[in-house]
């Protein structure tokens, strides 16, 4: 076992009952050292109770002894759920001559109505002093050999009082600590925190958070191997995880980057606390009382980790001052002048930033100060604002700070642009900003009703991959569903091999959506989506996909809804990227789709629409990738409908056209209206989007597109079209036949050339001719260029079906992760 000491220290949180006194007794009895010391706050809300019981004393406000019994009921209450015997009416006659004393004291208040901080801290104290005991006599109880050795801080702990506050004698203390605790002392010490003594020999305290402060100082004096502060945290988190929902715990980190934490915020340690670990190099952990069995976070010199961010923190309740002035351009002394001012008055300074031209000095101050400052600022430069060498003194109200920090910012470039970015992304204003140094700290300074989106921003930005992607799906059917079980079987390698997370947050139907909290399961969406969907609200949809704390969001669109096309110009300008297999944008009018291109060009999101020509084959990339590399396209002309390749591949003329259109309406191979393929109107919308792509400001209804729907069965219902198209199977069986005595094929082909004029109908093609030889249900395209003149570049293989539109969405998915991470 370990002879080193070994330093922990519990707080009121980690006592709030009987419960917990009996979790840290069993945690310290079974601690894997011979020497240990655990240093014991207060009950939870012990210490408020005693200080508001001489604030009624104060008053002459006799009520003090009804609340001092209620105390005193408390703390029997939980003595008799701990102790028996012998230990337990030791405890409870302790208790009552304390009460006496403490009733003396309030008495001698009451009588002059005013209580000296001497008689505060002497009330205080007694919380830390019953509490230690009640677990030193459980300690005792439960383990003989080990025992529950109790000492009392007042006989060790010696400061004096300075304008920092309590500091520490420490050869003083380290003779008392010497004297009190043999050499040879094996088993638990049960240490009061909080309290100490003057040098006077009279109880004082250490102040607010003062049994940290203790922990520490008796962590220096044993000269222990660690100190560890039990909490109801699991340790340093990244950021408030009430205010970021992303915040994790940070598995190591130097003594300054936690006292820069702890300054600017961070409440699970107080910064004096870390003063004796570090003269001591005394290694810090932070662990959770109520989850002992997670590490926590480690706090010491130099840590395994080499993350140039280990927090995003933030200080509310702020205002800036800003002097400003012409006059004080090359005039040395004005920062003094202004300091000392703010000095007299009392008022702390928590940040400072100056203009390199000498023309302002702008600082941050607490908001119940800022009138004071700015009054005491306005009479130190009286004579210069009068003169009109000083401008003004004003001050913005309202304001936090908002702070990244780590020792790996120093001397690695870009991290003050990437935070300045992130909060620039999300729409912050920065007001103000500040670095020391030693690059350890990066503050910015930012209206208060922003300050969570710009912490969960900068959060985001430093400790997320910056390829986690919040994903909403809308319409989830027969695509929809496959991508989301293809997002599925992917996740973990997609995670463990690429660090992509993809967080698939709400599916969307016509009528109804779910929400998932961090993420939708998609092994269980279905059912989830049966138990919690609720009625659709877009707007609400696109805020739980677009939230602060997540550094992109994507909108995915497995719908033919116009209407859900016609919001993707207002997604794309408010930072949402669009993935869709729609064809509605791309085929619409020339203005809106040039809005969107432009939005998806130079705005900050991305619009990818692979899937709305071919499904996952390479259509549109593969003539992007000509044009942008200076190839000249000189006509483009495919087949274009997976439906209509089947139904033309299949016909012979020995089986009617109207019964292999049933057949393939029966097996799945159609729309559900087959009108909607042989109308041709599917292909012209394809045909229109290659032809932007090629520059063309071509529209639905500028060329000619051949309808296969007999004009007297357009309008008619599905069944009786299917019933009443075998009255014009002659006419599909004349075209056939002129087809076959020609020695042809009939195809259903698109065309466009580099003029821009296109055309949509059925062809007749020879047998040497690429669209004689597809698959069944193959799309195919051909590419006639400079480069591809004499062999022209051919594109073939399915191109419709759920696997292979899921398939290919699928991928621009994955090429917008590839774009956010590389900052595209």
């Amino acid at each position: 076992m370990d002879t080193r000491w070994k330093i922990h220290k519990f707080g009121g949180s980690s006592l709030a009952d009987a419960g917990c006194f009996r979790r840290v007794a069993r945690l310290m009895l079974e601690a894997d050292a011979a020497r240990v010391g655990v240093v014991v706050s207060a009950m939870g809300g012990m210490t408020d109770a005693l200080l508001n019981l001489v604030m009624l004393a104060e008053r002459d406000d006799d009520s003090f002894e009804t609340d001092l019994n209620a105390i005193g009921e408390r703390f029997a209450e939980t003595a008799r759920s701990l102790l028996r015997g012998d230990a337990l009416v030791g405890i409870l006659d302790g208790w009552s001559q304390d009460a006496d004393d403490i009733r003396d004291v309030l008495k001698a208040v009451a009588l002059v109505k005013s209580a000296q901080q001497r008689s505060r801290d002497v009330v205080a104290g007694y919380g830390e002093i019953w509490s230690t005991r009640m677990l030193a006599a459980l300690l005792g109880q439960e383990s003989a050999e080990r025992g529950g050795t109790w000492i009392d801080a007042r006989d060790v702990i010696m400061v004096s009082e300075t304008e920092l506050g309590p500091t520490v004698q420490w050869s003083r203390s380290q003779a008392n600590f010497d004297k009190r605790v043999a050499d040879d002392f094996k088993g638990i010490a049960v240490i009061t925190g909080f309290i100490a003594s003057d040098e006077e020999g009279l109880q004082t305290t250490l102040g607010r958070n003062g049994s940290d402060y203790s922990a520490a100082i008796f962590a220096a004096l044993s000269k222990a191997d660690e100190l560890s502060i039990w909490t109801d945290v699991d340790g340093v988190m990244s950021a408030d995880p009430n205010r970021v929902p992303e915040a994790r715990v940070i598995d190591q980190l130097t003594y300054n980057e936690a006292m820069e934490l702890a300054y600017f915020g961070a409440k699970v340690i107080h910064p004096q606390t870390l003063g004796p670990a570090v003269e001591n190099d005394i290694p810090v952990f932070i662990r959770n009382s109520f989850n002992p069995d997670h590490p926590g976070s480690r706090i010491a010199a130099a840590p395994a980790t080499a993350e140039d961010i280990k927090g995003i923190t933030a200080i509310s309740g702020m205002a800036l001052v800003n002097l400003e002035g012409s006059g004080m351009i090359g005039v040395p002394g004005t920062a003094d002048r202004l300091f000392a001012a703010l000095k007299e008055a009392g008022v702390s300074v928590t940040l400072i930033s100056q203009a390199s031209s000498e023309h302002s000095i702008c600082i941050a101050v607490p908001q119940d100060v800022a009138e004071r400052a700015r009054q005491v600022v306005r009479d130190a430069f009286a004579v210069e604002l009068v003169s009109g060498q000083i401008q003004s003194v004003d001050v913005t109200d309202a304001q936090s700070i908002v702070a990244v920090v780590g020792d790996g910012m120093a001397g690695t470039p870009g991290v003050a642009g990437r935070f300045f970015g992130t909060l620039g992304r999300a729409g912050i204003n920065i007001r103000a900003i500040a670095q020391g140094s030693s690059e350890r700290n990066i503050s910015a300074v930012v209206d208060a009703d922003e300050s969570t989106r710009a912490l969960r921003a900068a959060h985001s930005g430093f400790y997320l991959s910056s390829k986690t992607i919040s994903i909403g799906l809308i319409g989830a059917g027969n695509v929809g569903a496959t991508l989301l079980q293809q997002i599925d079987k992917q996740f973990g390698r997609l995670v463990e091999d690429f660090n992509l997370d993809l967080r698939v947050r709400g599916i969307a139907r016509s009528r109804s959506m779910l929400l998932g909290d961090r993420r939708v399961d998609l092994a269980n969406w279905q059912q989830e989506y049966e138990q919690h969907s609720v009625d659709l609200d877009l707007e609400a949809f696109e805020q739980h996909i677009n939230p602060d704390h997540l550094p992109h969001a994507v909108m995915i669109d497995c719908t033919a809804e116009q209407s859900i096309a016609d919001r993707y110009a207002g997604w794309l300008e408010r930072g949402i990227h669009v993935i869709t297999p729609n064809k509605k944008a791309g085929s619409g009018a020339i203005a809106d789709y040039e809005v969107l291109q432009s939005l998806g060009k130079h705005g900050s999101s991305h619009f990818f629409y692979e899937t709305t020509v071919g499904a996952a084959l390479p259509i549109i990339s593969t003539l992007q990738d000509l044009t942008d590399t200076g190839d000249r396209v000189h006509s483009v002309q495919g087949i274009f409908s997976g439906t209509l390749a089947y139904l033309f591949n299949v016909y012979d003329g020995s089986t009617p056209f109207s019964e292999i259109v049933r057949t393939a309406r029966d097996n799945g191979y159609t729309e559900p209206d087959p009108r909607d393929d042989l109308s041709g109107m599917d292909v012209a919308r394809k045909l229109t989007i290659l032809s932007r792509e090629l520059g063309h400001k071509l529209e639905l209804g500028d060329f000619p597109v051949q309808s296969l729907v007999p004009e007297a069965l357009q309008d008619c219902s599905i069944d009786e079209f299917l019933d009443r198209l075998p009255d014009y199977d002659g006419d599909m069986e004349a075209i056939y036949q002129e087809a076959q005595a020609a020695g042809k094929s009939l195809r259903y082909v698109g065309r466009l050339d580099e003029q821009g004029n296109a055309a949509v109908g059925l062809e007749s093609v020879g047998p040497d001719h690429a669209f004689s030889h597809i698959a069944l249900t193959d799309n195919i395209v051909q590419f006639e260029t400079d480069r591809y003149s004499a062999n022209p570049l051919v594109v073939q293989g399915p191109g419709a079906g759920p696997e292979v539109t899921a398939g290919g969405v699928f991928s621009d998915l994955l090429r917008l992760a590839k774009y956010v991470s590389e900052g595209a």
